[in-house]
């Protein structure tokens, strides 16, 4: 197994994080009145998102990914998923927000494609710890 089946999903991932984060970071205001979000949710999600993008980038970009940053992937990635189904589901009755039909399907669709991506790389992790050494010290 190659580590560039491990990066692929890390660079895939870094690649729709920092597209979704500059959607939002750019347009809160009219992604705010399209899905009934307020725009400045959006705006700190987009910021988020940015910097997670350029992480998971450095990290993917590795020839050998540390294979305990990968794990950390996966982890924010999990937690992202069940954080945005919660905020689908509580928006309203906790959070006093008023998600449009088109925002909760955007928010649980969002949730489901992290999910997937944090599926996917450790499923490569896994894999990838059959035969390569991920993680190990560079040669000076």
């Amino acid at each position: 197994m190659h580590t560039s089946t491990l990066r692929l999903p890390l660079l895939v991932d870094a690649a729709a994080s920092g597209a979704a984060g500059l959607l939002l970071a750019a347009l809160p205001g009219a992604l705010g009145r399209l899905l009934g979000l307020p725009p400045a949710l959006l705006l700190g999600v987009g910021l988020f998102l940015l910097v997670y993008a350029a992480g998971v980038g450095l990290v993917g970009m590795r020839a050998a990914p540390a294979r305990r940053a990968v794990q950390a992937v996966i982890l924010v990635n999990v937690m992202w998923a069940v954080d945005s189904a919660l905020f689908a589901a509580l928006a309203g009755p906790v959070f006093g927000l008023a998600p449009s039909g088109l925002g909760t399907a955007f928010v649980l669709a969002q949730a489901a494609l992290v999910l997937g991506f944090a599926a996917w790389q450790a499923v490569a992790l896994r894999r990838a710890g059959e035969g390569v050494v991920l993680g190990a010290p560079r040669a000076a």
